[in-house]
């Protein structure tokens, strides 16, 4: 056995974090914020940008660093759709990368206004209040709720004595993750005992001291990306899954889908009957040999995640009035002008207010806009195109 695969987190799936420097960067992220927050108030956020440019500078002719003036093999989709959309508008970007490494860093340069940001970029003016606690889900919670946003009961501790406390005072099922941390790494869903609750509770410790615990809602994670306060485009996040024909066992779907030519990568993986996918089939009562009746969808997990054969399906055109006006209020509350917001419902044409399990269950200040750009199924959206559109209104094409 490789020793990828000994240090391999099923917790993590697709998305393979270090534990040891995830925990610790929450936790000096907590120390640190609120003098960042302070000293944020006394610099002004256009200071960054000629102070960020010439930082990078001075690292790169210190030699511990270099500027890069193309994308690389190592950058993220995110910042390869951003990047391409720049140079297709004429805008300079440079990503300064640390000992060589890539760390979200760029400059980008359109008609001598230069812009230095971290993974994407914003306007120039602009209100930060709400990135101080975006990312955060128990502020979140507290913020959107006191707003009438329609979100999962539950908390945040840190304290087993308290999960507890929380576990037994919410409906069944429940779900855990850590209270800060991105691509369902350490969460877990479908908590009905107090065992299993405990042990998916120090799971999601393994990545943050402090974790949420709430309701399991009903249906999808969808994604709705929001540009300049305005909802540009939604899809829904699918866990691995397959289709029943009322033919073929759920072995065999699995085999028929991995022939889909969208399936070898490197945006859309392969589909596992692993650990995870038979205790999700167990879990509605199903096995490898089950025949699904026609057009029955069989989930192999609950991970969006791409690297573990999730999908995404686009669904823009179909979003209900009531929805739209709930996710743009989501960008009033917050304030910023780049948003990624996680919802659950079982049906985005349906109005939020006729589904009683739904909500907003996360924000994102930096979201992975390609997903809009690389739908497994439905119409793509060029995301990055809208987001210079308000940081470089003039290169408008």
């Amino acid at each position: 056995m490789s020793n990828k695969n000994k240090n391999y987190c099923v917790n993590c799936g697709g998305s393979q974090t270090n534990h040891i420097v995830a925990y610790t960067s929450v936790l000096l992220g907590t120390l640190i914020d609120p003098w960042t927050n302070w000293m944020s108030k006394l610099i002004p956020e256009t200071s960054f940008d000629w102070m960020g440019t010439g930082l990078t500078k001075s690292l790169t002719f210190l030699r511990l660093g270099k500027i890069s003036y193309e994308p690389k093999n190592d950058d993220s989709g995110r910042t390869q759709v951003l990047w391409n959309e720049a140079i297709s508008r004429g805008i300079n970007m440079y990503e300064f990368r640390l000992f060589n490494v890539g760390h979200d860093i760029f400059v980008s340069n359109y008609k001598g206004d230069k812009r230095f940001f971290d993974v994407l970029p914003r306007p120039k003016i602009y209100n930060p209040k709400g990135l101080e606690w975006m990312d955060n889900k128990g502020e979140m919670k507290k913020h959107f709720k006191k707003a009438g946003i329609k979100m999962a009961e539950g908390g945040v501790t840190h304290s087993t004595k308290n999960a507890l406390k929380i576990f037994n005072s919410l409906s069944k099922p429940v779900i855990t993750k850590p209270n800060l941390g991105s691509r369902s790494r350490h969460t877990t869903t479908h908590l009905s005992e107090e065992k299993e609750f405990l042990t998916a509770f120090k799971i999601a410790r393994q990545l943050s001291p402090w974790v949420m615990i709430e309701e399991e809602l009903s249906g999808y994670v969808f994604r709705g990306t929001l540009i300049g306060g305005k909802l540009v485009a939604v899809l829904r996040r699918e866990p691995a899954y397959v289709i029943g024909d009322g033919i073929h066992n759920i072995k065999e779907l699995i085999e028929i889908e991995n022939k889909n030519p969208l399936r070898s990568g490197p945006i859309f993986h392969q589909l596992k009957l692993d650990e995870e996918a038979i205790k999700e089939l167990k879990h509605w009562n199903h096995d490898e040999n089950t025949i699904p009746k026609k057009d029955q969808i069989i989930t192999l997990g609950q991970k969006t995640s791409r690297a573990v054969g999730g999908g995404i399906t686009d669904m823009t055109e179909i979003v209900h009035k009531d929805n739209i006006e709930m996710l743009e209020k989501v960008a009033k509350v917050l304030d910023d002008p780049l948003i990624g917001v996680d919802f659950i419902m079982d049906d985005v044409s349906i109005s939020w207010r006729d589904q009683p399990r739904c909500g907003v269950i996360e924000c994102n200040s930096a979201p992975f806009i390609d997903l809009h750009h690389f739908p497994l199924v439905g119409k793509p959206h060029n995301i990055a195109s809208s987001l210079w559109d308000i940081v470089y209104p003039e290169s408008k094409k």
